[in-house]
């Protein structure tokens, strides 16, 4: 068995050697341009075309991550970079959620109880009590209800706020109340008062957070996005945090990364930036699960996790 491994990360040798570690019985190699020689599967994190294409033999490509954005669009942009007969397959959790869940319900109570305002008062040497927002009217609306929209939704439904989920095909989740389809988005936005992002990206939820969206929700709402930049319209965000529509974002995720330093959100007080950190791949946990699936489909046994191309997730 032949395993091909390509990540640009710093510790991709520390991969290398945790997968060599991992499946002992097989003959891992860590991708090199030029290298053309047969492979079975491939674990790879943000790959170059050259990579995949016309590599023959290959029955399934794991990416180190829940999002397989990157890979779908190389396959957009040059048809034919996924050989037809690999299984695209994507992280599951493997610690992703508990991270994104405190990420998010950080945030939230940071709005709930205004600590960003206070963080304004207290530059501005101002001693001034506000009132915390009413539990009953600050609706938390998820968009996408995978394993971490709906593990993230879980948990701020503990809280004991009103939490509303949104996914494409309908789902039940305790204590949330769900909303499903195109036909239903917009009673899903109806009223949110904090809208948290957690879509896939892919051409239908491109550009997603809009003017349109944000109207929708209540005066004065709050965003965090944590899934994708190109979900964002950036200046109908600045547009709607000067009329009011929006109090105030939360952004993890941009379209360019690292963020410039002349972008205009670092000029913005009322957006709080963090650099593409609300939760990071553990190897410790990505490679037994990815091991434990290779193993799998060498037995021919089927595993979790697989891409439907069609839909990009």
């Amino acid at each position: 068995m032949k395993v091909l491994l390509y990540t640009p990360a710093s510790d991709a040798a520390s991969w290398l050697h945790d997968f060599t570690h991992a499946l002992p019985e097989a003959e891992l190699r860590e991708w090199q341009a030029g290298d053309t020689a047969p492979a079975d599967f491939a674990i790879v994190w943000r790959p170059p075309r050259e990579m995949l294409a016309g590599r023959k033999g290959l029955r399934a490509i794991f990416n180190l991550g829940a999002g397989v954005d990157a890979i779908l669009a190389l396959e957009r942009e040059y048809p034919g970079t996924l050989p037809r007969e690999a299984q695209l397959v994507r992280l599951e959790d493997t610690g992703m959620a508990r991270q994104m869940a405190e990420y998010v319900t950080h945030a939230v109570l940071r709005y709930l109880r205004r600590f960003d305002e206070y963080e304004t008062l207290q530059a501005e040497r101002r001693w001034k009590v506000l009132e915390p927002h009413s539990h009953s009217t600050f609706t938390v609306g998820v968009l996408g209800l995978g394993v971490l929209g709906t593990h993230v939704a879980r948990t701020l439904a503990v809280l004991g706020l009103p939490v509303r989920g949104y996914s494409r095909s309908a789902r039940q989740i305790e204590g949330v109340t769900t909303y499903a389809g195109e036909a239903n988005f917009e009673a899903f936005l109806s009223g949110v008062k904090v809208l948290v992002n957690l879509l896939p990206h892919t051409p239908d939820t491109h550009d997603v957070l809009n003017r349109r969206t944000f109207s929708k929700l209540a005066q004065g709402a709050y965003l965090i996005n944590v899934a994708r930049g190109a979900h964002l319209v950036e200046q109908d965000l600045l547009d709607a945090l000067a009329q009011g529509q929006i109090a105030a974002a939360t952004l993890d995720v941009f379209r360019k990364e690292p963020l410039p330093a002349d972008h205009p959100f670092w000029q913005e007080p009322r957006i709080t930036i963090t650099p593409h950190s609300s939760a990071e791949t553990l190897r410790e946990e990505s490679v037994p699960q990815v091991a434990r699936k290779i193993m799998a489909l060498a037995r021919g046994e089927p595993v979790s996790g697989v891409v439907d191309i069609e839909r990009g997730y």
